[in-house]
This record gives structure tokens, sequence and C-alpha cells, in this order.
């Protein structure tokens, strides 16, 4: 780890921590605020589910879009200059969709929201990785954790607002949140030390070695090793990738299909039918708090490789049970195998490569959010909704095979 300053001491390091997990903390919270007034929405504009169907597509490109990008912009002015307008940015924008009247304009809405979401999604986690570095610990779940338990807060919030408040005063409300924890959290992140990880500047030559031959002879070797090492880097990230997007797949495609699966296959009543979501969430949350512990005592491999086969069999559970509590516990085991796959990935990434893998990871682990519940819909059309949702258990034995075959280069965190 290279700081532009003295390393930060034991307590401000945990200042950074807290305030980075606020940061997390309503991320998850703004999302899920949006995403349980999106019915309300939807009659606000008129949408058919087609249109409405395009217009969540904005998000999904403004998201993509930025994460592409945010990457650069954090090598360029440094991670927590980019978290924290972002997430101030992120808070306001989630004013906009309420405002719309018209699917074209919702699409618009939801096009800015979604670029705030992704910009701040690969500049928190940068953040993230240079206090794992600074810290020599690897408490990226925790982070995760806080995303989680802010999704959870946000959507049981607005259950218990939507019946009073109107999508507009709702989302107010929470984007006031946000623009608070941006200002509290952000003073506590501005003062802490503009870093990056130390495997994300491309390693050069020296520059107190001459022009002699001697001095060349020794240049030429350290150059191919460099390339070396940045190609097997690179090769690295596109693996951690592939594990995040089987990970984000199975997470969203559990999130639109898991209660109609309940209520559809399993004759669940809606309000049951709707634990689905809620115990895979919980669960998950729960088994990242625990995934530093995990991470110190067993190492990487080891979790990525347990994580995939515990959210198989838990998948296979949900899928093919023939009773709504076999499935729930199924729903439940799966969040507990997921929880840590896409932090430890994203974390492996971003000590390897810095900001331009955080953002590489999390565009490929993005893209499988957004690819599998379309996915699922197609095959539950073809197969039926059991084998649609059975499809998860393999991705999440893709997951397991891809990170036991690449154990070498997914170190362990122990020394």
């Amino acid at each position: 780890m290279r700081l532009a300053s003295k390393t930060p001491n034991p307590a401000g390091l945990r200042g950074q921590r807290v305030a980075l997990s606020a940061i997390f903390t309503v991320h998850g919270f703004l999302y899920a605020s949006w995403a349980v007034r999106v019915p309300a929405v939807k009659e606000q504009t008129g949408a058919s589910a087609a249109a409405l169907g395009l217009a969540l597509l904005g998000l999904s490109a403004g998201a993509v879009a930025t994460m592409l990008i945010a990457g650069t912009l954090c090598r360029r002015f440094g991670s927590r200059q980019v978290t924290v307008p972002a997430c101030g940015v992120l808070s306001l924008t989630l004013l906009l969709p309420p405002l719309a009247h018209s699917a074209v304009t919702l699409g618009l809405a939801l096009l800015v929201f979604g670029s705030a979401y992704g910009c701040l999604n690969v500049a928190m986690n940068s953040i993230a990785i240079e206090l794992v570095a600074a810290l020599r610990r690897p408490v990226m779940p925790g982070f995760h954790a806080a995303w989680s338990f802010g999704g959870l807060a946000g959507a049981t919030l607005g259950g218990l607002l939507a019946p009073h408040l109107s999508p507009l005063r709702h989302l107010a409300l929470a984007s006031l949140v946000g623009v608070l924890v941006s200002i509290f959290a952000g003073r506590v992140l501005l003062a802490g030390p503009r870093s990056e990880p130390a495997g994300a500047a491309s390693p050069g030559l020296r520059s107190d070695e001459g022009a002699t031959k001697e001095g060349d002879a020794k240049r030429r070797p350290q150059v191919s090793s460099s390339k070396k090492t940045q190609r097997e880097s690179i090769r690295t990230v596109l693996v951690l990738g592939l594990i995040a997007l089987c990970a984000a797949y199975c997470e969203g495609a559990i999130g639109d299909w898991g209660a109609l699966h309940l209520k559809q296959d399993l004759g669940a009543g809606a309000g049951l039918a709707a634990a689905a979501y809620a115990v895979f969430a919980l669960a998950e949350a729960c088994g990242r708090l625990s995934g530093t512990a995990l991470l110190e005592r067993y190492g990487r491999t080891r979790v990525l490789v347990t994580g995939g086969l515990i959210a198989c069999g838990g998948m296979l559970l949900a899928a093919l049970a023939p009773d709504v509590w076999l499935a729930l516990g199924g729903f439940a085991a799966t969040g507990l195998g997921l929880a840590n796959l896409f932090p430890v990935a994203v974390a492996r990434a971003g000590l390897l490569a810095g900001s331009r893998g955080v953002a590489l990871t999390s565009t490929l682990g993005y893209g499988g959010f957004l690819l599998g519940p379309p996915v699922i819909g197609f095959l539950a059309g073809a197969f039926g909704l059991r084998a649609g949702l059975t499809t998860l258990s393999f991705l999440a034995l893709a997951a397991a095979v891809i990170a036991y075959v690449d154990s070498g280069a997914i170190r362990s965190y122990r020394r």
C-alpha cells in the first residue's frame, strides 16, 4: 500500500471504516427505496409492462456506462474525491423518477439515477480495497453486509410508508437521509489519505537506473517480467469477474422470480411468497457479517468454493422442494452460500488492479445481475419455472469450480 501521506493510525482507520460502511448502507438504502415504489410510479406514468421494462433499462444502461469510466475517474481524482459527490448526486437524483409522468421521462430519469448509482458502486468499492490493504485484514464482506442491511432497511421502511405517502414524499425523505450521510460520512472520508492499492500501479523501471549497458541489461528482463505480471493480473481479474457474474446472476434471478415460484408452484399466499427474497437477503447479510472471520481462518479459495457449493445445494432445494418451508430453507442456504462470492471477487480484483479491477469486476457482476431475470423468464416459458430456477444451481457450481481451478491465482488472505 503506497500512501501520499503517512499511514493513518488505527483510530483513523476505524473512523474511515465506519464512514465507508455508512456510504455502503445508504447506497443499498436508496436503491431499495426506489425499488419498492416501482408499482406506484408505473401507475403514475401509465406505462405498460413492456414500456416499464424499457424504462428500467435506462437505470441499467446508466449504471453500466459509468462503471466503465468510474475507474478512470478514481485513478485521476482519487476514490474519496469521487465517492462523496457521487453519493450526494445519487441521493438527489432519487427525486427524478417520482417526478416522471410518462415512460420516456421515467427512462431518462432512471438513466441519470443509474449513472450515479454505478459511479458510486465502483468508487466506494475502490476505497474499500484501500482499507483492506491498510488494515491488512479481509474486511470487504463487512462493507457489503452494510449494503445488504441498508437494502433491508430501505425495503422495510418503504413498505411501511407506501400506504401513507406518495412516491415523491417518500423518496424525498430517503433522499434527505442520503444527503446527510454524504455530508457527515464524506467529511471523514475526505480527511483520509489519497491512496491506491499497490497492485493498481503499473510496475515501471526504477528512476535511478542509468542508460549504461549494464543498466540496459538489467532493464530488459524487468520490463518482460512486468508485462507478464500485468497479463496474469488481467487474466485473474477476468476470472474473478466471472465469479462475480455467477453470484450476481443468481441474486438478480432470485429477487425477481423467487416470490412467484413460491406462489405459482407451491401455492403460497402473497405474504408468505414475499418472504422468499427477504429470507435470502437476510441470510446473505448475516453471511457477510461473518465473512471477515471466515476469510481469516480459511482463506479466499476455500470460502469461494464452499460458498458456491452451499449455494448450489440450496438452490436445488429451493427449486425442487415440494413444500414452501423447505423452499424457504433453500433460499436461506443460497443466501449464505452466495454471501461472500461477490465481495471476495471485487476485493481480490481491486488488490490486483486497483480501481480498474474494481470497475471491470463490478461491470461483469452487474451484467450478470441484469442477465439473470430475463434468461430465467425465457427458460420458465419454455420448460417451467422450476426448471429455470434449477439452472441457478449450475451457476453457483460454476463459481465454485472456477475458484477451485484457479486457486493458484486466487491466493489465501493468510500469509
